[in-house]
């Protein structure tokens, strides 16, 4: 196996005191060349940012379920990978619209495990750490996905981790129209159920967080039957306006009609 790089390595911590599981998770890290912690207590949002972790994977039985909504809140960034004794289903979703990625019930192969993680990783593209992209000007916004949020003035829209990413996504799409079925799978990394209304509650929630820091401006905008579509528009329907040299940013999604 080649050598990983420094600045490709996965940063990955195990909430867990199960001795089998702690054993035989972290020899398989190792084998993969993972930076890894071991942890038998619950650490709080300053030690896993000191850590500059990847992914985090916790059992709640330890933590605490509200533990992950917590840490969800305080690291959007942060991948969260729950590996539980048997849960009901009512905990199980909880569990993940509270913040965390994946749920795995125990006990569970390792390989399993490790596969499910890399592909939280894939699908939240932070198994490289991008930490050097660029932010993005869009009227009077800023994302910044070094912080995943976006900013006004200097205000933060406090963005959870799913709006960041649901917003990232219809932002970098260059003004095209993008299906629901299509957000669903880039944002939540799975096929949409039939009649499943989580994009259309995500829009609703990123709106209204984007329009309290920027009320004169419309960023995200309707398709109906269709989707949705991302390109700033002055509320008072005087146009789009090009984000300004001085930004020292690159604008998106300008210059385009919008289709409320």
């Amino acid at each position: 196996m080649a050598a990983t790089s420094e600045s490709s390595r996965v940063r990955i911590a195990l909430v867990d005191d199960d001795s089998g599981l702690v054993t035989v998770m972290d020899r398989r890290f190792q084998a993969l060349r993972w930076d890894r912690e071991v942890l038998s207590y619950a650490p709080g949002p300053d030690q896993l940012a000191a850590l500059r972790l990847h992914a985090l994977v916790i059992n709640p039985a330890l933590t605490g379920p509200e533990y992950i909504g917590r840490i969800g809140a305080a690291m959007p960034g942060l991948a969260i990978v729950v590996v539980a004794a048997q849960a009901s289903v009512a905990d199980r979703v909880r569990g993940l619209r509270a913040g965390a990625d994946d749920w795995i019930t125990k006990p569970c192969h390792p390989e399993e495990l490790v596969a499910r993680i890399q592909a939280v990783l894939r699908r939240r593209r932070v198994g490289m750490a991008v930490f050097d992209e660029e932010p993005t000007a869009a009227g009077e916004l800023t994302i910044r996905p070094d912080r995943f949020d976006a900013y006004a003035g200097g205000e933060p829209a406090g963005l959870s981790r799913k709006e960041y990413d649901l917003l990232r996504q219809l932002a970098s799409a260059d003004g095209r129209v993008l299906e629901r079925e299509q957000i669903y799978q880039r944002v939540w990394g799975y096929a949409m159920v039939r009649g499943d209304r989580s994009v259309d509650v995500f829009v609703r929630k990123l709106r209204t967080k984007l329009e309290k820091v920027s009320p004169e401006w419309r960023y995200v905008h309707t398709h109906f039957g269709i989707g949705y579509r991302f390109a700033p528009e002055r509320a008072d329907g005087s146009g789009p306006e090009p984000a300004t040299a001085a930004t020292g940013v690159p604008a998106v999604g300008l210059g385009l009609a919008a289709t409320r």
